[in-house]
């Protein structure tokens, strides 16, 4: 199963998101921001399969976190998750890196089918 490094502000969704990434047999580490998650990327990027934020963050936000972690790591696979659609378009323009979006609400089932799409 895949390593996942999981980027979150708001913790309801962190537990959320890492309980349905963990009961598919994933190995999820969490972190509470962008700032926080690129550092983990620069000191142990290369163990991660997989990059799942928010894009809507302090500091640093998803699509900036994701271009930075892209540039130290570029098989990084990255899915992105936004409530608000504009900010969705604005992380389309991420080139290279294998990246789905992912919009706020969703279900256990949507994000377990976003991770799978990602990792085959």
């Amino acid at each position: 199963m895949a390593r996942i490094l999981l980027a979150d502000d708001d913790a309801a969704t962190r537990e959320f998101v890492k309980r349905a990434l963990e009961s598919e047999g994933h190995s999820v580490e969490v972190t509470q921001d962008g700032n926080e998650a690129l550092e983990r990327v620069k000191t142990d990027g290369a163990s991660f399969d997989l990059l799942v934020s928010d894009v809507e963050m302090p500091l640093l936000d998803g699509v900036a976190l994701a271009e930075s972690a892209y540039a130290l790591q570029p098989k990084l696979r990255i899915l992105l998750m936004s409530g608000f659609s504009d900010q969705l378009e604005r992380a389309q323009k991420l080139k290279g890196p294998k990246v789905e979006m992912l919009s706020k609400p969703f279900t256990l089932d949507q994000v377990r089918e976003s991770v799978r799409k990602l990792l085959t």
